[in-house]
Parts: C-alpha cells; structure tokens; sequence
C-alpha cells in the first residue's frame, strides 16, 4: 500500500509541475506561434508576388505626364 501512495503522490507532483510549468510557457508559445505564421504568411506572399509589366508602362506614363504638367507650372523636376 505504501508503494502505490508513493506512486501516486510522485504523479500528483509530476502533473502538478507539469501545468504549472505548462500555463507559464504557454503565452510565450502563442506569441512565438503568432510571429512564425505572420513570417510564413509574408513569405508566401513575397513568393506568390506577380509582375504587372503592363501597369508599370502606365505607371511611367503617369510619371511622364506628371513632369510635363510640373514643368508648364514653372515647377524643376530634374533630369528627363
């Protein structure tokens, strides 16, 4: 009988410490979770990230056109 209290009471501190330790790591776990999929999800997106040749001729058109409406206000836009 005294073998099985013995058991039971190491279990019992075993488990004990076990939650203990568990609910004091377990913020830090979620927070560390939290910023390794913030991390994945960046790097999915960097790696799924497309070219659009199309919008950047009209993106040099749009600046083109923005430096010749400068220019007729009197505004130095730099170089051509």
């Amino acid at each position: 009988m005294k073998h099985i209290v013995k058991i039971l009471t190491l279990l019992v501190t075993i488990t004990a410490f076990w939650k203990l330790l568990y609910f004091q790591i377990l913020p830090i776990y979620f927070t560390i979770s939290l910023g390794c999929y913030g991390l994945l999800m960046v790097g999915v997106g960097l790696i799924q990230f497309r070219t659009c040749p199309e919008e950047a001729v009209l993106l040099q058109k749009d600046v083109l056109e923005a430096k010749e409406f400068l220019k007729q206000r009197g505004v130095d836009v730099g170089s051509d």
